[in-house]
């Protein structure tokens, strides 16, 4: 058996801070051999605008990356002096809010089974908090290891970004917002992107774009860009979402519904009497287009070149994206590297909120997704099931 030329423990240190909440922020986060105590590697960001407990978070997830490139295979204890993100971690407190999600999600897919959250007072976090003060005074800016000043990302080969904010390793996140729902949404009728008949969200649908809007002004200061479809429902639930960010809304043709063609403002049970045969063609094959309409597989087509135009536009950031269910699907499908067939197999609510992240290669470039979390519902709202649609 090779022995271990690693730690076989370490623990992860780990603070963030704002100076305004939200306001100038930045985390700092050390490994430690837990054995020695010896310092085995430091990492320090500012993060723009931003909560304490963004930035908090973001020093938890920093830190574990340490872990992960530093001491790989060994046991992890993460201590903080951050109650609520101990006690999230732990599973004892749930999560509200959905830019505290994204960034759980994150932590618990980089840090290793068995990984313990351990709370400690403010001051025995004093080397971390330091880390995340000299990063906001302009003192430091990326990882560093015992006798360096500033090292590169382990195994990067990525220069530092201009931003030190979005530098090597840091997704880009896109918070998928589904339009709520309109006459031919609660009709169950085909409804399609800008060539079909385009009804305006019902007061209902109103109602649940503003609870979607509330719900995320908890990322109010981090979101680079609020994006949507131009088909009117789409863009309807944007701007309602976009003044509570206050931000502008740009409109990207790319992640518009499918075209229904012929099939457009009929309802499911119409289209199968009436073109039963073609109805099910569709189903069987995602080349198949309805009349007059766009198959599957050309959706796929625009809606990843759209993906492309985005990432590359708002790399490192948060964007959120208001779509329509076919292309929202597609976009999960393509970051789980699942099937186009997959879209079949997923439910997706009006105004439901998913999160997914992109990182960059550093090897290849080519940009890798993970799902943070999917068809989530604003606290307080039922269910399609509990209003009895389904």
């Amino acid at each position: 058996m090779t022995a271990r030329s690693g730690p076989e423990r370490v623990v992860v240190e780990a603070d963030g801070g704002s100076r305004g909440n939200p306001g100038p922020a930045a985390y700092g986060a050390l490994l430690r051999d837990a054995a020695t105590g010896a310092v085995l590697a430091e990492d320090a960001r500012t993060l723009g605008v931003a909560t304490n407990n963004v930035a908090e978070y973001s020093g938890l997830v920093a830190g574990l990356k340490l872990a992960a490139d530093f001491a790989p295979g060994a046991r992890v204890e993460v201590r903080m002096d951050s109650k609520l993100v101990v006690e999230q971690m732990s599973g004892r407190w749930r999560i509200k809010h959905p830019d505290m999600a994204v960034l759980a999600a994150q932590a618990r897919e980089i840090a290793p089974a068995g990984t313990t959250y351990t709370w400690v007072p403010r001051a025995d976090n004093s080397h971390a908090d330091r880390l995340a003060n000299e990063a906001l005074d302009g003192r430091r800016s990326g990882v560093s290891v015992p006798g360096d000043q500033v090292a590169d990302e382990p195994d990067s080969a990525v220069e530092e970004a201009e931003s030190p904010s979005f530098g090597p390793g840091q997704p880009t996140t896109i918070v998928l917002v589904r339009h709520g729902v309109t006459a031919h949404t609660t009709g169950r009728r085909f409804s399609g992107g800008l060539g079909g008949d385009n009804p305006p969200l019902s007061d209902e649908g109103r109602a649940q774009a503003a609870e979607v809007a509330q719900w995320l002004t908890e990322l109010k200061g981090s979101v680079d860009v609020v994006v949507a479809s131009p088909v009117r429902r789409t863009r309807e639930t944007a701007d309602i979402i976009a003044a509570s960010l206050d931000l502008a809304v740009e409109e990207e043709p790319a992640f518009a519904e499918m075209e229904f063609g012929e099939w457009d403002g009929l309802s499911f049970t119409e289209v199968a009497e009436r073109d039963k045969e073609r109805l099910d063609a569709w189903f069987s094959d995602m080349a198949a287009p309805p009349p007059g309409g766009e198959s599957f597989v050309t959706v796929q087509e625009r809606v990843l070149a759209g993906l492309a135009r985005l990432l590359d536009d708002h790399a490192g950031r948060t964007v959120v994206l208001v779509s329509h269910v076919t292309p929202i699907k597609t976009l999960v499908a393509h970051a789980l590297d699942a099937p186009l067939e997959t879209l079949f197999r997923m439910e997706l609510a009006p105004a439901a909120v998913s999160v997914l992240a992109f990182y960059a290669d550093p090897r290849t470039g080519e940009q890798k997704g993970s799902m943070r979390f999917f068809n989530a519902l604003a606290p307080g709202r039922r269910t399609l099931r509990d209003t009895g649609r389904w």
